[in-house]
C-alpha cells in the first residue's frame, strides 16, 4: 500500500511540472515587424523646390524638392546635415529621352509628346512594363537617403496622351506609384491631378500643385488640409500679392518660381 501511495505521489509531482513547463505550439506565429513610419510635413512647412543643378542648399526652409537622377546621396547628405527633409523628384508618366534609364521603355508605351523637349506621355494601363522601371527608380531614391517622393506628370488621363486613358486607370496607376513609395519607407506627394483628389486623398501624405490660383481651382486642394496633410504650391506668372493673401488664408506653403525651377524663390510665407 505503500508504494502505491508513493507510487501516485510521484506521478502527481510529475503532472504538476509537466503542467507548468512552456509549450510550444505548432500553429505560432512570430508577430509581425511595425510599419516603418513616415515622415510626414507639417501644414506649415518651409521648402525649396529646385529641379536645376547645381542646387542651392543655402536656403534656409525645412524641406527641399530635388531631381533624383541630378543628385547623388551626398547632395541628400549633406541637406540633411542641414536639418532638411529631401523629396526626391522622378517622371513617372512621361518618358524623358536624356534619363540613364530612357532606353528600357518600349516604344509600346509611349505616347505623344507633352509639350516639353524629349518627353513622351506613356501608357500607364501598362504597369506590367512601366511597373519594374519605376520601382527602380524609388530604390534609387532610397538608397540615396531621401525622404519622400515627388512623381510628375501622374495625371495623363486628362491631357491628349495617344492613349485612351480613363480616369481609373488614372487612379489605379497613381494608387500603385504611392503603395511602392510607401513600401520604400518614402511619403509621396500628388502632383497637381486635382480632379482625383476624392479618390487619392488617402493614398498621398501631402499635395504639390502647380498655378491652382491662375485656374482658379485652389478649393479641390482643400480636403487636404482638412486631413491636415500639407498643400505645397507654386505661381510662375502672378504676383505675389495677388495670391499670396489667400493662399496665406488657405493654410497653403505658396510661394513664386521660375518655370525653370532654378533657385529662385519668393514664398509667400
Amino acid at each position: 500500500m505503500k508504494a502505491i501511495f508513493l507510487s501516485l505521489a510521484l506521478l502527481i509531482f510529475s503532472l504538476s511540472a509537466w503542467a507548468q513547463q512552456p509549450r510550444l505550439h505548432a500553429h505560432a506565429q512570430p508577430s509581425s515587424p511595425q510599419p516603418v513610419a513616415l515622415w510626414q510635413p507639417g501644414l506649415n512647412t518651409s521648402w525649396q523646390w529646385q529641379l536645376s543643378t547645381p542646387v542651392d542648399q543655402s536656403v534656409n526652409v525645412q524641406m527641399y524638392d530635388i531631381d533624383m537622377f541630378d543628385n547623388d546621396a551626398s547632395v541628400v547628405a549633406s541637406l540633411h546635415a542641414a536639418g532638411r527633409k529631401v523629396v526626391c523628384y522622378i517622371d513617372v508618366g512621361t518618358w524623358e529621352n536624356w534619363r540613364p534609364d530612357a532606353g528600357k521603355f518600349p516604344n509600346s508605351v509611349k505616347g505623344k509628346n507633352n509639350g516639353w523637349p524629349g518627353e513622351k506621355w506613356l501608357d500607364i494601363r501598362q504597369i506590367s512594363i512601366l511597373g519594374p522601371i519605376m520601382q527602380a527608380r524609388m530604390d534609387q531614391c532610397r538608397a540615396k537617403g531621401f525622404d519622400a517622393l515627388e512623381p510628375d506628370n501622374i495625371d495623363g488621363y486628362s491631357n491628349s496622351t495617344g492613349f485612351p486613358l480613363t480616369y481609373q486607370d488614372q487612379v489605379a496607376y497613381n494608387t500603385y506609384i504611392a503603395t511602392q513609395a510607401h513600401a520604400r519607407g518614402l511619403a509621396v506627394a500628388l502632383k497637381n491631378d486635382l480632379e482625383q483628389v476624392p479618390d487619392l486623398l488617402s493614398s498621398f501624405d501631402f499635395a504639390l500643385d502647380e498655378q491652382c490660383f491662375q485656374y482658379n481651382e485652389c478649393n479641390l486642394l482643400l480636403p487636404f488640409i482638412s486631413a491636415n496633410k500639407a498643400v505645397f504650391e507654386v505661381e510662375y506668372k502672378m504676383n505675389t500679392n495677388k495670391f499670396c493673401p489667400s493662399a496665406n488664408a488657405m493654410n497653403f506653403n505658396s510661394m513664386k518660381k521660375h518655370l525653370s525651377l532654378d533657385a529662385y524663390r519668393v514664398p509667400c510665407r
